[in-house]
């Protein structure tokens, strides 16, 4: 049955089709929707859940793999950062049944921290990767992903990027669930226990069968060759190959190669497609992997190949491949001139709109309690990603690093020891904390720290699609499970002085802050106030008549709700959420609650 699917739905419904026994990850734009599709299918007898990290959904997946069961995991590629200590070490030991990890790329990026390209960690790994070039390519291929891992005993990755995440097509639908039957786990020491032995024997078994996984690649059905005649040619993988596609439709001229399985790379294919040749030009997103591959096969067999790509200017060397880009270098590349068109209405340029905090998001004020209450002292604020990375825009200005998920408290401690007379704010959600925070605590304490960590806690993981976690008292089983206290982990690691406030109750906020500088060692502060996203308030805010038009409110908080106007301040009612801080932020209490 063909329904109109999103990639990650048409993923999730492959998995489906396949069988899986076992889903995990961790939420990362541009791979969310997988789990949450699943979870509206039919999925009687799977285990589903969103794990506390990358590296624990990894460790969840492996042991049913080693069970002979169909095992999938899920994240976005600097996820995987998080997961390769034990995605290494399952490459050396293997699997029974089939275990897939998705590893959705970001070419751009548009909402990551990096543009790392996963097809070379699978080159780094030793394992097979699948990269897709459609929704409906996504959805079928992840199947051929399971029979692979199936028949050669490893993990493999599936890499689909951003555009082929979100996009849309016709695309084959799961109309039942059946789960794949497997054996069961046998114990076996010899097998499932890494030791070096171990490991130098089996790299060896790894080389081995990657030049027959290679072969097996050439065959097949997603590497293709059209127009192979012909002198001049393209060769393109993942989105770049349907933008390709789309371009040269009426061009049988043109020698049009696609690679769908990178790595290990189907040499006899690649030869075989290039036989003949003059020059071929590489279209791929973030490295020039492909590109290094064919110069490398053709210095190998002294082919006169002209190869032409990323290294020679001919492909940008960053960002996100477009139609319109691919056009370009294809025109270029044909010695076709651009198309003409008469000149368009000249239009004034479309403001710009960076990304901001929502109105009457508790981060805003959590935010600006600090700030207020360290004037007049040095401080460093080391942030953390998630929503309240948006803290580093003005007015607020309140986020001085930005590393990766965790980093924030472990980074404030180094800024605490080099620079004491400081003090070190370390800011972090509620689902951060859980995934990679507890130990930045931990060695806190430890370490003999002096810092202040901020815990917003929202009840959510908000920027990812509202995903529940370990504090929300819900799973992604449906099951109502015990909500785990962030303040009670904090006494358990030893923290001494941990405070829990609204952020919204401004004042009170302010003087948590300032006692806890007052004190030396590990404080956590816990801002407490659920996302207005979820939480949906019918409160608003109206601007009376005292207002002097100071614009104070929108100097320091900078809500998108607060509008200058005529000489005075108004809110904007279809964003304002009544959540009051710019009324204690006025200093002529102008600004009132609507009864």
């Amino acid at each position: 049955m063909k329904q109109y699917l999103m990639g990650n739905a048409a993923i999730a419904h492959g998995a489906i089709r396949a069988g899986v026994n076992l889903v995990c990850g961790y939420p990362g734009t541009p791979s969310s929707e997988i789990i949450e599709t699943i979870y509206k299918l039919p999925h009687e007898g799977m285990h589903l859940e969103w794990s506390v990290n990358e590296k624990a959904a990894m460790e969840v997946a492996a042991s049913c793999a080693y069970s002979g069961g169909r095992a999938l995991v899920t994240m976005k590629q600097v996820g995987l950062n998080v997961a390769s200590d034990p995605l290494m070490s399952l490459a050396y030991v293997g699997v029974k049944g089939g275990m897939v990890i998705v590893s959705a790329d970001d070419p751009g990026p548009i909402s990551s921290q990096t543009e790392q390209d996963t097809r070379r960690f699978a080159d780094f790994a030793r394992i097979p990767v699948f990269d897709p070039s459609s929704p409906e390519e996504a959805g079928d291929m992840i199947i051929k992903a399971f029979e692979y891992s199936e028949k050669y005993h490893t993990p493999v990755l599936f890499r689909p990027t951003t555009r082929v995440c979100h996009a849309y097509s016709v695309a084959e639908a799961a109309e039942s669930y059946a789960p794949h039957h497997y054996e069961g786990f046998v114990k076996d020491s010899e097998k499932w226990v890494i030791f070096p032995r171990l490991s130098h024997q089996n790299h060896g078994m790894i080389e081995e069968r990657n030049v027959r996984i290679g072969e097996d690649f050439s065959t097949f059905e997603y590497n293709t060759c059209e127009n192979p005649s012909s002198k001049k040619a393209v060769l393109a993988s993942g989105i770049s190959y349907m933008y390709a596609k789309e371009y040269l439709k009426d061009r049988p001229d043109i020698r049009l190669i696609r690679i769908a399985t990178a790595y290990p790379l189907p040499e006899k294919f690649i030869l075989e497609s290039i036989s003949g040749a003059a020059e071929i030009l590489c279209l791929e997103e973030l490295s020039p992997y492909l590109e290094e591959q064919i110069l490398k096969l053709a210095g190998k067999h002294h082919l006169p190949l002209k190869v032409y790509g990323k290294l020679t200017g001919h492909v940008p060397a960053m960002g996100e491949n477009s139609s319109d880009i691919i056009g370009d270098i294809l025109d270029k590349y044909l010695g076709k001139a651009p198309a003409t068109s008469a000149p368009a209405a000249t239009l004034p340029p479309l403001p710009k709109r960076p990304p901001m905090l929502c109105a009457g998001c508790p981060h805003r004020a959590s935010f600006y309690a600090v700030k207020t209450a360290m004037k007049g002292k040095k401080a460093y604020y080391c942030g953390d990603i998630g929503c309240y990375t948006l803290g580093n825009a003005m007015p607020l200005d309140m986020v001085d690093t930005c590393l990766c998920m965790g980093a924030g408290i472990t980074m404030a401690q180094g800024f605490a020891h080099t620079d004491p007379e400081a003090v070190s704010f370390a800011f972090i959600g509620d689902s951060t904390f859980f995934a990679s925070g507890m130990t930045g605590v931990v060695n806190a304490v430890y370490n003999e720290a002096d810092i202040i960590v901020c815990i917003l806690d929202n009840s959510t993981t908000a920027m990812t699609g509202h995903q529940p976690h370990p504090g929300t008292g819900r799973n992604m089983m449906g099951h109502v499970t015990a909500k785990i206290s962030i303040e009670n982990i904090l006494k358990g690691i030893g923290v001494k002085k941990i405070e829990t406030v609204n952020p919204l109750d401004l004042e009170k906020a302010q003087n948590t802050i300032k006692s806890c500088a007052l004190l030396k060692g590990v404080k956590a502060i816990i801002f407490k106030s659920p996302c207005i996203a979820i939480e949906k308030s019918e409160k608003k805010c109206t601007i009376t008549a005292d207002c002097t038009g100071c614009k104070k409110c929108i100097r320091e908080i900078g809500c998108p709700a607060l509008v200058f106007k005529d000489g005075k301040m108004h809110t904007d009612t279809s964003l304002c959420t009544g959540c009051n801080l710019c009324a204690q932020v006025c200093p002529f209490d102008a600004i009132k609650e609507v009864e």
